[in-house]
């Protein structure tokens, strides 16, 4: 549908320059990122100086940890570190048009069992246009595509009403930190597109999640006298029963965007630990999860309805009565967040992927999982995602992405950002 594009879009989508995308996507994928690492600020770095030569003015900022986590309206973190870096690089004012800004996360979560890998996690290995590594699609393409589409605009030679805002960030992995960062700075503009993966759709909102932590109680004794003691692995299986009870009746109905997913606010207990001693009945277990949080829930209400759920299975225990279970909410808390309905971002990505790649229509969902979406949206900046790769595949061994996905990525950036800015 070539018709439909300008001269500066034409230019600039002939100036993507595929082999510097795959070897830009190589080079960031052998840095190990790991949330809350020197690598991570390592990246930083390294993308502060990609945005240099862009000509785009650099914001490079160490983060003020204490009086970031002091705030009150702070997400939450859940990895050790002992510093964060923030990044925003923007092209040079050239009028009075508005800024669109593309964001991605440096962070990468870890490899895990480095026996499920084919390979070095960090050691990006390529089988014909597919590249696997940790972090391939999550999301170290999409800050990929994001430097493609700004090396092309530049290129091109267009000349921008407006400003493009490139916002890299860390500790997205674990609460949303580095964007919270970003925007309490000051930077802020008048629509995001986040190329986190999404498979070929738009993504226009995001459930939340809440990580809980529940300890429950035991009395320990000797495993050869295990009658008078009270094993705390045993106390908490009726939680666990009535925490999967909650799980379903929280996802009776849900937003029509969600409606493709079998559990859109899914509630997972990921690590149980108690115990200290094999001969001994262990006298505690703390179990940690995750809470999926409802599109337009207010966390405060999904705090409740796990807190509810974990007394009333208590008060039916003749010993969790009079011993209850705590809950304690550490770690990451993401709410929910959304484009405005019918906001007009979503048909003019759309349309500019059609105009710019072709092929169907790209259709519009929502995702289960939480992201710094919620946190543009709640600074009152029209969001959503779209990115290459397939977030099914991310934080597992078998993490990939194909590089003709980037460019597609790359391509509809090229014709999003300049209907966006507008060009003189």
């Amino acid at each position: 549908m070539t018709a439909a594009r300008s001269p500066e879009e034409t230019a600039a989508l002939e100036a993507i320059d595929e082999d510097a995308i795959a070897r830009m996507l190589l080079e960031l994928l052998a840095i190990p990122s790991v949330t809350g690492s020197a690598a991570e600020t390592e990246m930083q770095h390294r993308l502060a100086g990609q945005l240099d030569r862009l000509g785009l003015d650099v914001d490079l900022w160490q983060e003020d940890l204490p009086a970031l986590c002091a705030h009150a309206e702070f997400p939450g973190s859940e990895a050790p570190r002992d510093e964060a870096w923030g990044l925003v690089g923007t092209t040079p004012a050239g009028g009075d048009g508005p800024t669109v800004i593309l964001q991605g996360h440096v962070d990468v979560v870890p490899p895990g069992d480095l026996r499920q890998w084919n390979g070095d996690p960090f050691v990006p290995r390529v089988r014909g246009n597919v590249v696997h590594g940790r972090g391939a699609c999550d999301m170290k393409a999409g800050l990929v595509a994001n430097l493609a589409a700004l090396a092309a605009i530049r290129a091109s030679g267009a000349r921008l009403r407006g400003r493009v805002a490139a916002h890299f960030v860390v500790g997205e992995e674990d609460g949303g930190l580095g964007a919270f960062a970003t925007l309490q700075r000051g930077h802020t503009g008048d629509a995001c597109i986040i190329t986190e993966p999404t498979n070929g759709a738009l993504v226009t909102a995001n459930g939340g999640a809440l990580t809980f932590r529940i300890e429950v109680p035991g009395r320990a004794t000797h495993a050869s006298t295990r009658d008078a003691g009270v094993s705390a692995i045993d106390a908490y299986l009726p939680i666990h029963r009535a925490l999967r009870r909650l799980e379903t009746r929280r996802n009776a109905s849900a937003d029509p965007l969600m409606a493709e997913y079998k559990t859109p606010y899914a509630l997972s207990v990921g690590t149980l630990r108690s115990g200290d001693w094999a001969s001994s009945v262990p006298d505690s277990l703390v179990a940690e999860g995750r809470l999926g949080v409802r599109l337009g829930e207010d966390p405060v209400q999904a705090v409740a309805d796990l807190e509810t759920c974990v007394a009333e299975a208590c008060a039916d225990d003749p010993w969790l009565c009079e011993n209850p279970a705590t809950v304690t909410w550490p770690g990451g808390r993401f709410a929910s967040g959304r484009l405005p309905a019918g906001h007009p971002l979503a048909a003019l990505v759309r349309d500019a992927h059609s105009d710019a790649v072709g092929g169907p229509r790209v259709r519009e969902r929502g995702a289960p999982y939480g992201s710094d979406l919620r946190l543009y949206a709640a600074a009152d900046i029209p969001t959503l995602q779209f990115g290459p790769g397939d977030v099914r595949l991310a934080h597992s061994p078998q993490e990939q992405v194909s590089v003709p996905e980037i460019v597609a990525v790359a391509r509809t950036l090229v014709v999003a950002v300049l209907r966006t800015v507008g060009t003189k």
